[in-house]
């Protein structure tokens, strides 16, 4: 049994958790478990707990036989390679094939906590091969997992947040909180970074995206602000990932500007056309149609005059589209749908009638002929009123750059030397396995297999 607080608000734990998502809650229930004092300093309010994992739905495990939340099978060997590809070569073996080997248990670790998942015999959800899906998505997961810590006797601080983080001789000695009662300075026996990316901190984006970065949409919450991974990197922790490097989605552009998650993405492009603010067309709509499809036109509109974009359809493609969570702009005809665009009514009309002119064969072989950009598959024709449009803005997810850690997942020092007492979990380690790419759902499970392996580091670091 895990040993008792000495006091709620304890000042000295042996394990200090900074952050409070999925990787931060693993963590702190693993290391509660193995019978270390823990406390976890959430910088959101508790109304706002969780990070983006309170966005999330999924994550992706390696399972050799079917699951009652997993249908099929989806082995070591092809996850690795899948990471492979995504990551375009540049993840760490070691710890991918920890990731994955990891990942066939995690799903029964975090029923023991309390989390439910969704059976995928139930109709409910898309059937996944490789992911299982939450019980009432990310924000039920979140609840249940801060259920059980606070029953372990986790410690857990809301708006309180590391300030800094020093460095000596080689290991954590100090690690400055600021919390409601003011500043604190705490010597835990070890700390666990679980604090996420930089992806609320535009202002950091701005030297590698210029003013691309103050159109950017952040999905999750806005307290991811890379703080104390820039505090860290400035006392000789080695990186992993690329500066300014980040995982762009196409969402929609009436988006609230921060926390509005996973349905704020646009769908069904492939259903239509899109148009630049000039009313042209500048990448093909059919080309990308699995689920990298939303990364892909994030960075394409983010790349285009104005960071704005137009999803154009007709009724026959809207009724393609699945549910959004605004409405489309309506029109009975290309100009007027263009004047409530704010788009130039005879550049669209131009655009519209050229793309139907081009078109070549029928359902997901239509194609262009001539057309450049091309419409490779999924083109017909926008000839059905009435006519809709969509705005679309780059949402930021994540940054791809983070903290370099071993197999153990303790944070590395540029001349690969571990910090023994300070371990890292989630997206501030997440490229080393990712690198600059993305695959759906491994950042959850990379929070979860290593906020476990983390948790469970620190506290055999505390009995050592």
């Amino acid at each position: 049994m895990p040993k008792r607080l000495a006091a709620p608000d304890m000042p000295e734990p042996d394990v200090l958790v900074i952050g409070g998502s999925l990787a931060a809650l693993c963590a702190a229930i693993a290391a509660r478990r193995a019978g270390a004092s823990v406390r976890l300093a959430e910088l959101a309010p508790r109304s706002l707990r969780g990070g983006n994992a309170r966005h999330g739905r999924n994550f992706r495990i390696m399972h050799p036989a079917p699951t009652p939340f997993s249908p099929g099978r989806y082995d070591g060997d092809e996850y690795l390679a899948e990471l492979h590809r995504a990551a375009e070569g540049r993840n760490d073996p070691a710890l991918s094939r920890e990731l994955v080997v990891r990942s066939a248990d995690i799903v029964s670790w975090l029923a023991a906590q309390g989390v439910g998942f969704q059976r995928a015999d139930d109709g409910l959800l898309p059937v996944s091969r490789r992911t299982s899906f939450f019980l009432g998505g990310g924000k039920a997961m979140v609840n249940a997992l801060y259920h059980t810590a606070e029953r372990l006797g986790v410690a857990i601080g809301y708006d309180s947040g590391a300030t800094e983080l020093r460095i000596t001789d080689g290991a954590l000695r100090q690690v400055m909180l600021h919390t409601p009662a003011g500043t604190r300075m705490l010597r835990p026996r070890t700390t666990i970074v679980c604090c996420g990316g930089a992806q609320a901190d535009l202002a950091g984006l701005r030297p590698f995206w210029g003013e691309a970065a103050d159109a950017f949409i952040i999905r999750g919450v806005p307290y991811a602000d890379g703080a104390v991974l820039r505090g860290l990197i400035a006392q000789g922790v080695a990186t992993a990932g690329v500066p300014g490097a980040c995982h762009l989605v196409a969402v929609d552009a009436r988006s609230p500007p921060v926390d509005g998650g996973i349905v704020t993405r646009v769908l069904g492009i492939p259903a239509g056309i899109v148009v630049d603010r000039d009313a042209r067309r500048f990448h093909d709509e059919g080309g990308d149609v699995g689920p990298t499809r939303y990364a892909v036109w994030g960075r394409k509109v983010a790349e285009q005059p104005g960071r704005i974009a137009w999803l154009i359809l007709d009724a026959e493609g809207e009724r393609q589209v699945p549910p959004l969570l605004f409405p489309p702009l309506r029109a009975a005809t290309i100009p007027d749908l263009a004047a409530l665009a704010g788009l130039d009514a005879a550049a669209l009309a131009g655009t519209v009638a050229g793309f139907n002119a081009a078109l070549r064969g029928e359902g997901d072989a239509g194609h262009t002929v001539g057309l450049a950009p091309a419409k490779t598959r999924h083109a017909r024709p926008l000839l059905i009123p009435p006519f809709a449009a969509i705005p679309i803005r780059p949402g930021i997810t994540f940054t791809c750059f983070g903290v370099k850690v071993d197999a153990r997942a303790r944070v590395l020092m540029t001349d690969d030397t571990p910090i023994p007492n300070l371990f890292a979990a989630g997206m501030i380690m997440a490229p080393n396995i990712l690198g600059t790419g993305y695959l759906a759902g491994a950042a959850m499970a990379i929070s979860a297999v290593f906020g476990r392996l983390a948790g469970d580091e620190a506290a055999r670091h505390v009995r050592a």
